[in-house]
C-alpha cells in the first residue's frame, strides 16, 4: 500500500497544480476589473505590466507543466491495478465535496490513459516481433537458395576466420595494404557530413545535439586523408548556413583545412558548404529530410566541376572522378547513395549512431508511442535512409564489433551470416544469385598524438604541487580553464575524476553523480569534474539538456557536494586538452558511464594524455580497453560498480601508473596515419568489386557536331570523314543528313573503337514532361499528348535553346502509340526516358538506345533471379493465392525492367513493404507502381526517373536548376522524387485523374511531409494544362 500512498500524493499534486492555475487566473481577472476604474495613464502602465507578466507565465508554462509532469509520473511509474484500487477507494469514500468528485473523475481518466498506454506498448511490441519473424523468413529463403554449395562454404568459412579479429587493426590477407607504392596516385575523395555546425577551427562542440563528436571526427579525417601520400584533394561537403543565429563562418562557401607545402593547384582538404533548405535558418537534422535532394543536386554539380578541374591539373584533361564517396550518419548516407548512383562511384557509409537501435530503445522505455517517436525524431525517415545507404554501400565502416552484431544486425539490409556466405561464394567464383550484402569493417577513429606523447614524456611525472602551492599561489602560469575548474574545489590537489559529454540522458551523468555522492571514501579521496557542454541559461536549453543539468544541481545539493564537484558553464574546444592535462596532473581518472557508447572517442583522448579510464561495458569501450589495457569496464546501471571501479584506480597508485603507461604505449593503434592506411586499404579492396565505367562528360565549351549541323540544308559539300562516308551531289541532301550526323557525332578512342556521343546539342535548359496520365484501366489518356503538344507549341520559337525530354512509366512502343494521333514529332524530343527510368532513347538519332546508361544502372541488378520472388512477395498476406492475379507483362519488360500486370481488385503490398522483403532476401531493387496501379515495374537500384535527369544533367553539361519538370497533382509511386531537388517543378492542375501513389508508404511509415518540403520556392502551380495556363507560369516566374 506504500505505492498507493505515493500515488495518492501525485493525484493530490495534480489537483493542486490545476487549482493553482485557476486561482492565478481568477486573481488576474480581478486585477483587470480593478484597473478599469483607474486613470488612462495608469491603465496603460498596468496593461504593459500585465502583458509582460503573461508573457513570462506563458514561457514558464512551455518550459514546465506541473500537471503534465505528475500525470507522466503516474502513468509511467504505477501499474493500472494501483490506479484501479485508488479509484475504488475514492468511490467508496465519495461525498458531496467538489474536490473528491474531481479526484474520482481524474483517477478514472488517468486509469484509462494507463490502459491505453499499455495497449499501445503491446501493439508496438507485436509489430517488432512480426518484423523480426519476417526478417528471419527472408534470411531463411536466401539461405535455402544458396544452399547448393553450403558444405564447401562451411569448409571455406572454417579456414578463414577474418570477420571479427581479436585486435583493433584489421587488414585481411586478401586486401591490398596501402603502401609507398601508392604515393604516386592523385586521388580525389569526397566526405559528406550534412547536419550540425562544421568548421575547421574553434568547433562549437556541444552547442546542440547536432554538433558533437561526429563534427570533430570528419574534420580531422579530412585533414588526415589529405596529408596521406597519394591523395590529391579531399572535400568535406556540409550544409551552408547563413542564419544570424550562428557565426558567419558557416556561410562561407569554401574553407581550407590543410594544404601540403609541396602542393599545387587545388590540392589539400577543404570544407565545401552546399546550400539547401531555408537559406537564412539553422535547422536541426530532424527537419532536414525534405531538403536532402537539393543537397544531392548541389553536391553533384560541385563534384562534376571539381572532377573537371582536377582532371585539367593532374589527369591530362580527363575528369578525375572521386575515388570514393563517404557518407557520415543517415542523412549524408542517403546523399552519398544518390551521388554514387549518379556517378557510378563506390560509396562508403559510417552510421555514427543508428535509428533502428534508438527506435527500439525508446519503445522499450514506454514513455512515447510509435507515432510520437516518429513525429519527434522522424525516426522512420531516418531508418529508410540508413537502409538505402546499406543498399548502395560497398563498405560500412564501424568502430566496434558490437555495432555490427547488435545494431546493424537489426536492419533488413544486413545479415552477418548471409554476408559471410555471399563473400565466400564470390571468392570461389560462384554466382551469388543476384544477392548482395555490404562489407562491414572495423576501423577505429584516429587522433593526432605527436605533441601529446612528447609533452607527457617530458613532464608526465610531475603533479599539480609543482605548479600550485597549498595556498593556491601559482608557482608558474597555468591555463585559464584550470582556474575556472579549480575555483569549485575546496582542495584542488585531490585526484580529479573527469567526465566530458553533452548533457544528454543517454550519457548517464546523473548515475555517476549518485555513485560519487553515495560513496563516502571516494568523496574523501577525489574531486569530480563534469564538463557538460556550454550553457548561458539552463531554461533556454532543450528540454532533455535542461532536465539533466537541473537534476545535476539537485543531486549536488542533495549530497552536499559543494567544494567537491566542478560544473563550469563554458569551455572552448581548444581548452579540452588542458582539461585532460589537469586531470592527469592530479593523478585522476576519466570516466564514461554512458548507457550505450557507439565508440568512445573521449576514451582515446584521455588515454593520450595519460589518464586511466573507467567506461561502460556497452559498445565501443570494450574494444578500446582491449587494445589499450588502461582501465576498467563497468555496468552503467550499477552505481556501486561505478564507485568501486573509480575508487580502485584512484586509491591504488601502482595500478593507476600501470594503466597510464599501458595507455600511452598502445595509443599508436588509434593514430590518424594508421586509420588512413587501414581505410584506404579497405576502399581499394572494395573498388576492385565495383564497375569502373564512368560518365563521359562533354566539355562545356565544346559544341557537339550534331548541333552545328542542325538546320543545315546544303550538304553538297564534298569531303570525307575517316574514309567511311563521302558526300557528293548524287544523293538527296535530306537523305544524307542523318547518316552524316551519325558519323560526325562518333568520337574515335585511342584503341580505334568508336563511341557514340549521346548529347543532342547545346542547351540552356530542358523542359521535362513527367505527367502520368492514365484512366482507371491504366490506359494513357488524351491529356498526355495534349500537354506535349501545348508545351512544344509554346516553346517552339526557342527550340534551339531548350531541349525536350519525357519521363514516363510507359514503354517506348506505348509512347509512340500515345503520341501517334497528336501530330507531335518524336524527333523533337532530345530524350525519352521510358519504363520508369530503366531506358533512355534519343529520337533525334534514329531512336538510339543509350547503352552507357544501361551499363550505368546495371550494378547490383539481380536480373532473372528476382522474377519469381517479386510475384510471391507482392501479394498481401490476406489476399488470394491465384497465380493469374499477378503475371509478367512480357511486352513491357526489358533487360533492366521486369513488369507485372496486376488485377484491378487485387490487394497488393505497398512499395515500402515489397522493397523491405526483397532487402531481407539480399535483393537491391527499385520498385514503382505505374499505369494507375495496374502495373508494377521492378528496376535496378539506381534506375529511376529522377536519377535519369541527373544522368542527363551531367552527360549534357546542363545546370539542373535550368530543368523544368511538368507533373500532375498525383502520379506513379516515384512521383515524390520529381517534386524535390533544385530543378523547377510545375504542377499542372487537373492533368492526372488516376494515380498509383497510394501504394507508396505503409501507414506506420514516414509521410510526404518528410520527403517534400512545404515551403519550396522551386514549385509552381498552373491552373490547368492549356497553352495559356502554361504560358502564364512561364512568364510569371521568368523561366527560360
Amino acid at each position: 500500500m506504500a505505492g498507493n500512498e505515493w500515488l495518492n500524493g501525485y493525484l493530490e499534486a495534480i489537483l493542486d497544480a490545476g487549482s493553482g492555475r485557476s486561482n492565478d487566473s481568477s486573481k488576474e481577472e480581478e486585477k483587470s476589473k480593478v484597473n478599469k476604474n483607474n486613470g488612462l495613464r495608469k491603465r496603460f502602465d498596468e496593461k504593459l505590466k500585465f502583458e509582460k507578466y503573461e508573457t513570462q507565465k506563458e514561457k514558464e508554462r512551455k518550459l514546465f507543466s506541473p500537471t503534465k509532469y505528475f500525470v507522466e509520473e503516474v502513468v509511467n511509474s504505477f501499474d493500472e491495478s494501483d490506479l484501479h484500487r485508488t479509484w475504488i477507494k475514492v468511490v467508496a469514500t465519495r461525498n458531496s465535496r467538489e474536490r473528491n468528485n474531481r479526484l474520482e473523475n481524474m483517477c478514472w481518466r488517468i486509469w484509462h490513459l494507463a490502459r491505453k498506454k499499455k495497449k499501445i506498448a503491446w501493439d508496438d511490441a507485436q509489430k517488432l516481433v512480426k518484423h523480426r519473424l519476417e526478417r528471419e523468413k527472408g534470411r531463411s529463403d536466401a539461405a535455402e537458395d544458396l544452399s547448393e554449395i553450403s558444405e564447401g562454404e562451411k569448409e571455406k568459412g572454417e579456414g578463414s576466420q577474418t570477420d571479427f579479429p581479436t585486435h583493433i587493426s584489421r587488414i585481411n590477407s586478401d586486401t591490398h595494404i596501402w603502401s609507398d607504392e601508392d604515393k604516386s596516385r592523385q586521388l580525389y575523395i569526397v566526405l559528406i557530413s550534412l547536419h550540425g555546425l562544421v568548421r575547421g577551427e574553434h568547433m562549437e562542440l556541444g552547442r546542440d545535439s547536432d554538433t558533437g563528436g561526429q563534427v570533430k571526427y570528419v574534420v580531422e579525417l579530412a585533414r588526415a586523408l589529405a596529408n596521406t601520400k597519394g591523395i590529391y584533394r579531399v572535400d568535406l561537403l556540409t550544409r551552408q548556413i547563413t542564419s544570424p543565429e550562428v557565426d558567419s563562418s558557416y556561410g562561407e562557401p569554401i574553407e581550407m583545412l590543410s594544404c601540403p607545402s609541396d602542393g599545387f593547384g587545388s590540392c589539400g582538404a577543404y570544407i565545401v558548404r552546399i546550400p539547401c533548405g531555408p537559406r537564412e535558418k539553422y535547422i536541426l537534422k530532424e527537419s532536414l529530410w525534405p531538403y536532402i535532394p537539393e543537397f544531392v543536386d548541389g553536391a553533384l554539380s560541385h563534384i562534376v566541376n571539381m572532377a573537371r578541374a582536377i582532371g585539367d591539373q593532374v589527369n591530362a584533361g580527363k575528369p578525375t572522378w572521386p575515388y570514393v564517396i563517404h557518407g557520415h550518419y543517415a542523412d549524408a548516407g542517403e546523399v552519398a547513395a544518390r551521388l554514387s548512383g549518379a556517378l557510378n562511384v563506390p560509396m562508403v557509409l559510417t552510421g555514427h549512431s543508428l535509428g533502428r537501435n534508438k527506435f527500439e530503445q525508446l519503445l522499450k522505455q514506454g514513455r512515447l508511442s510509435r507515432e510520437c517517436i516518429n513525429t519527434t525524431y522522424k525516426i522512420m525517415r531516418r531508418i529508410d535512409a540508413e537502409e538505402l545507404g546499406l543498399d548502395a554501400a560497398e563498405m560500412v565502416v564501424t568502430s566496434t564489433r558490437q555495432e555490427i552484431e547488435e545494431q546493424w544486425g537489426l536492419y533488413d539490409g544486413f545479415d552477418i551470416q548471409l554476408e559471410r556466405k555471399l563473400r565466400v561464394r564470390r571468392r570461389r567464383g560462384v554466382s551469388c544469385l543476384g544477392r548482395y550484402m555490404p562489407r562491414m569493417v572495423v576501423i577505429s577513429p584516429g587522433m593526432d598524438f605527436s605533441s601529446v606523447v612528447m609533452q607527457d614524456s617530458l613532464d608526465g611525472d610531475g603533479d599539480l604541487n609543482s605548479l600550485i602551492g597549498a595556498d593556491r599561489t601559482q608557482k608558474r602560469p597555468i591555463p585559464p580553464i584550470w582556474s575556472e575548474v579549480m575555483r569549485f574545489f575546496t582542495n584542488p590537489h585531490k585526484p580529479m575524476i573527469l567526465a566530458l559529454s553533452r548533457p544528454d540522458p543517454k550519457k548517464n551523468v546523473t548515475t555517476l553523480l549518485e555513485a560519487f555522492g553515495e560513496c563516502q571514501p571516494l568523496r574523501e579521496l577525489a574531486n569530480l569534474t563534469l564538463i557538460l557542454g556550454n550553457r548561458d541559461d539552463i531554461e533556454e536549453m532543450s528540454n532533455s539538456s535542461s532536465v539533466v543539468l537541473t537534476t545535476v544541481l539537485k543531486l549536488i545539493d542533495k549530497y552536499d557536494l559543494y567544494g567537491q564537484v566542478a560544473y563550469p558553464k563554458h569551455h572552448k574546444q581548444p581548452e579540452v586538452p588542458q582539461i585532460y592535462r589537469l586531470a592527469a596532473k592530479t593523478k585522476g581518472v576519466f570516466v564514461n558511464p554512458a548507457l550505450v557508447e557507439p565508440f568512445g572517442l573521449t576514451l582515446i583522448e584521455a588515454a593520450a594524455y595519460g589518464l586511466p579510464v573507467v567506461a561502460t561495458k556497452n559498445g565501443g569501450p570494450v574494444d578500446i580497453l582491449k587494445a589499450l589495457n588502461n582501465g576498467l569496464l563497468i555496468d552503467p546501471h550499477d552505481q556501486k560498480a561505478i564507485a568501486d571501479a573509480l575508487l580502485k584506480l584512484v586509491a591504488d597508485k601502482n595500478l593507476w601508473l600501470e594503466c597510464r603507461k599501458s595507455g600511452l604505449k598502445n595509443i599508436h593503434h588509434f593514430s590518424w596515419p594508421e586509420h588512413c592506411r587501414n581505410y584506404l586499404s579497405y576502399v581499394e579492396h572494395c573498388r576492385n568489386c565495383h564497375p569502373t565505367n564512368h560518365l563521359e562528360v562533354v566539355a562545356t565549351s565544346e559544341e557537339p557536331m550534331s548541333e552545328s549541323l542542325r538546320g543545315v540544308e546544303d550538304l553538297s559539300l564534298k569531303f570525307s570523314v575517316d574514309g567511311e562516308f563521302k558526300v557528293n551531289g548524287d544523293l538527296d541532301a535530306a537523305a544524307r543528313q542523318p547518316d552524316l550526323i551519325e558519323i560526325l557525332t562518333r568520337k574515335a578512342t585511342p584503341n580505334g573503337k568508336s563511341i557514340i556521343n549521346y548529347r543532342p546539342g547545346r542547351r540552356q535548359g530542358l523542359y521535362v514532361v513527367a505527367t502520368d496520365c492514365y484512366n482507371n484501366d491504366g490506359i494513357v489518356t488524351e491529356t498526355l499528348p495534349l500537354i506535349v503538344k501545348n508545351l512544344m507549341q509554346l516553346m517552339y520559337p526557342r527550340s534551339s535553346q531548350i531541349g525536350f525530354v519525357m519521363l514516363t512509366g510507359l514503354t517506348l512502343s506505348e509512347v509512340m502509340e500515345a503520341l501517334k494521333s497528336s501530330h507531335v514529332r518524336l524527333e523533337d524530343f532530345d530524350a525519352l526516358v521510358c519504363s520508369s527510368g530503366s531506358e533512355i532513347y534519343y529520337p533525334w538519332s534514329d531512336m538510339l538506345l543509350d547503352e552507357d546508361y544501361e551499363a550505368h544502372i546495371e550494378y547490383r541488378w539481380p536480373g532473372e533471379h528476382v522474377k519469381s520472388m517479386v510475384m510471391r512477395l507482392t501479394k498481401a498476406e490476406n489476399g488470394p493465392n491465384d497465380d493469374i492475379d499477378i503475371e509478367q507483362c512480357k511486352s513491357a519488360c526489358n533487360s533492366r525492367c521486369y513488369s507485372y500486370t496486376i488485377r484491378p481488385d487485387l490487394k497488393t503490398r505497398k512499395v515500402d513493404d515489397i522493397r523491405q522483403r526483397l532487402r531481407m532476401r539480399g535483393f537491391r531493387c527499385n520498385i514503382v507502381y505505374t499505369h494507375a496501379a495496374s502495373r508494377l515495374n521492378v528496376l535496378p537500384l539506381f534506375a529511376s526517373r529522377a536519377q535519369a535527369m541527373r544522368y542527363l544533367s551531367v552527360r549534357w553539361g546542363i545546370d539542373i536548376t535550368n530543368m523544368f519538370v511538368f507533373v500532375g497533382e498525383r502520379g506513379d509511386t516515384d512521383y515524390e522524387d520529381l517534386l524535390v531537388g533544385l530543378h523547377k517543378t510545375v504542377i499542372l492542375k487537373g492533368s492526372v485523374e488516376y494515380a498509383s501513389e497510394m501504394l507508396l508508404h505503409a501507414e506506420d511509415n514516414f509521410k510526404r511531409d518528410d520527403v517534400v518540403p512545404q515551403d519550396s520556392t522551386n514549385t509552381f502551380r498552373a491552373e490547368g494544362y492549356g497553352t495559356t495556363d502554361i504560358f502564364t507560369v512561364v512568364e510569371t516566374f521568368k523561366m527560360i
